[in-house]
């Protein structure tokens, strides 16, 4: 299935006085949850929805703890999750302390599969879908 997108007319904010431009936009088809996914997952393996809705709520567990751990995580084809900080600076080593970070952040970064898999996305023009 294609991914849907709309076009969208925006400003610059940096810079209100340049032209405004036209992009793409990508357009989400709606949110999947874990029970949802957990049903998927079922009809791909041997595990029944409930059991597959348990294993991504463990592996949930098991990610943050090895995230607060240091670790960064790789899942496979999937990609890895680390965690990165945004925090103050100070003029001296001596002046650095845990009081200066502000916010804990995951970052995930794809696999090379991942970027394989998802560079072979095709797109439709939402306004296409009404033209038909």
């Amino acid at each position: 299935m294609p991914v849907l997108f709309n076009k969208m007319e925006r400003g610059n904010p940096a810079n209100p006085l340049d032209p405004r431009l036209w992009y793409p936009i990508l357009k989400s088809t709606g949110l999947m949850k874990e029970r949802e996914i957990a049903k998927l997952l079922s009809e791909e393996t041997t595990l029944n929805p409930k059991e597959a809705e348990m294993a991504i709520f463990q592996l949930f567990k098991v990610v943050v703890r090895l995230l607060l751990d240091g670790h960064t995580v790789q899942l496979g084809p999937l990609g890895s999750f680390r965690l990165t900080a945004r925090a103050h600076g100070v003029p001296t080593e001596a002046e650095v302390t845990s009081s200066l970070i502000r916010k804990l952040m995951v970052r995930f970064t794809e696999s090379a599969d991942m970027r394989e898999a998802i560079a072979k996305a095709t797109f439709l023009d939402i306004a296409a879908l009404s033209n038909r």
